[in-house]
Order: C-alpha cells, then structure tokens, then sequence
C-alpha cells in the first residue's frame, strides 16, 4: 500500500508542458465550440453582394496573423503559431480540404489531391545525383563516383506575407441588421523570379480552404494579443469573428468579373476600394428612416 501511495502521489506532481510554462492551468480555449450564425433563410435576405479582399500581414494590426515564424528548423512556440502553420497543418491532417487551381477557381471545385498538397508552395521530393567528393579524394574517377540522394524542398511558410478572403455581406430584414459572412480563405506567396530567384513583387495564390470548415481547427488555436494582456488570449476565430484585422478590398461581384488592378491603379484603386467600402455601409443606412 505504501509504494502504490508514493507511485501515485508521484503521478500527481508530473506537469504538462502547458502547465510548467504558466502560473495557473489554461483551459479557456481547449476544445471550445464554434460560435453558431444565426438562422439565414433566403426569403429574410433582401440584399447580398460578394467582396474580396486582401490581409497584408506586414501591417501591425495584422502582426499576429504571420508570427511566430517557422523556419522548419528552429521550435515553435507551444501555444501560438501563425495563421499558415495552423492552416497547413491541418491540411496534412485532413482536418481541413485544400481547393486547387487558386487563381482561376475561388468557388471550391477542384480539391486538392495528397500529391498536389506535397507539392504546395514549391515543396518537392526529388532523386537527385551527387558526387562523392570522399571517393574522389581517394583517387576514384568523378563520374564513376555518383551517387544517389533524395533532395527534400520544404514549404517556406513564411513566404506567405497576404491571405485573400472571400465574403459576402447581406442584409437580413427579419433581424434588420447588415451582416457578413467569410466564406473562404487563400494564402498568397510572394513569387520569385524562376532564373534569379529574387522577388519578383507580385503575388501568387495557393489553395482555398472553405472558412466554416476551417473555423473548427481555428477556434483553438491560440494567437498573441495585441492589448499585451497575456491572460485574456484570443483565438483566430475570434480575430475573423470579430474583425480585428486591417484589409484592402480587391474585388467586387460585376457582370465583367474584374479585379480592381484591372481598371485602376496606384492611390485610384485605394480611392475604388474605398468607394465600395462607403457603398455597403450606406446600403444600410438608407435603408433606415429617420
């Protein structure tokens, strides 16, 4: 009985690793429910329109979006990881389906293969021939002494400096509110010039992943607050749920289908974005009698 009391009272004192890096034990965001929407029927929706926009991560606001990085190397952060480790990670797992064709498709058609999904952001696995320098040092010819290895390119994770949303903003008459929905999300990696490897300032997009899907893997994971109060974390649920993030609209839904680069550039397509912007919310205000 002695040694069955010491064994347990021994099993007791053993921490996790969550709880050695913290005064008091976390439970706040462990298995947390996705908050549900409200019902939405199509007789209730008198007005919708599609928006896409664009997070640009560099931005302050948007800091918590892309650190930690992750050089595949180095340990990350237990209890924090940015918005592309989360999402990536999740893809492998098969918690989350990863739609292909990013650039041409944003309505979720084409889902992406377990090949294709190896082979995002330039990741690749190929067999390769090398010298065997060692061989060679001990008189053996150079083209008799190749070899065979595999060259494994990861997925640099923090290439990805934008994510593209999709949304789509609706005013319910039942509730009488204006309201908006994310539907999808797609990271976009910085694209670099296939002879000199420099970047080349554009941008090319990934996968799309199908945002109410991805809400049950985002709403436990942790993100770092921006109020430095350690004790209150948010999750990225919560920083979509709530719109705590800083984006530049690209698109709207038009008959000809055309991103706002297509007819507008430089401070013009600022100004264009920020006209749709000041559209939608004066929908709802006109809807109203004073």
């Amino acid at each position: 009985m002695s040694f069955i009391f010491c064994s347990t009272a021994y099993a007791q004192d053993v921490l996790s690793v969550d709880e050695m890096n913290s005064i008091y034990k976390k439970d706040h965001h462990v298995n947390k429910n996705v908050n549900k929407y409200s019902p939405l029927r199509q007789a209730d929706v008198m007005w919708s329109r599609k928006i896409w926009r664009e997070i640009d991560m560099r931005e302050k606001i948007n800091h918590p979006f892309y650190y930690p990085e992750n050089d595949g190397v180095a340990h990350t952060i237990q209890d924090r990881q940015s918005l592309i480790d989360v999402i990536y990670s999740a893809i492998q797992e098969g918690s989350i389906r990863a739609f292909g064709n990013a650039a041409m498709d944003d309505e979720f058609r084409e889902e992406m293969t377990s090949e294709e999904i190896k082979k995002i952001g330039g990741a690749k696995e190929e067999i390769i021939e090398v010298i065997d320098w060692d061989a060679v040092a001990e008189g053996a010819d150079p083209d008799e002494a190749k070899t065979t290895k595999l060259n494994k390119v990861p997925f640099d994770r923090n290439s990805v400096k934008k994510w593209r949303l999709k949304e789509e903003w609706y005013f319910d008459k039942q509730r009488s509110e204006m309201g908006v929905r994310i539907l999808g999300l797609c990271p976009l990696q910085e694209a670099k010039d296939e002879v000199t490897g420099r970047l080349t300032g554009a941008y090319t997009p990934l996968f799309w992943v199908y945002f109410p899907e991805a809400r049950e893997v985002l709403v436990n994971k942790e993100v770092f607050n921006m109020m430095k109060n350690d004790a209150e974390r948010r999750t990225y649920d919560d920083l979509f749920w709530k719109r705590m993030f800083s984006s530049t609209i690209t698109k709207e839904a038009s008959v000809m289908d055309r991103k706002i680069s297509e007819y507008m550039i430089g401070l013009d397509a600022l100004l264009e974005a920020d006209r749709i912007k000041a559209e939608i919310l004066n929908i709802e205000h006109d809807l109203w009698e004073y």
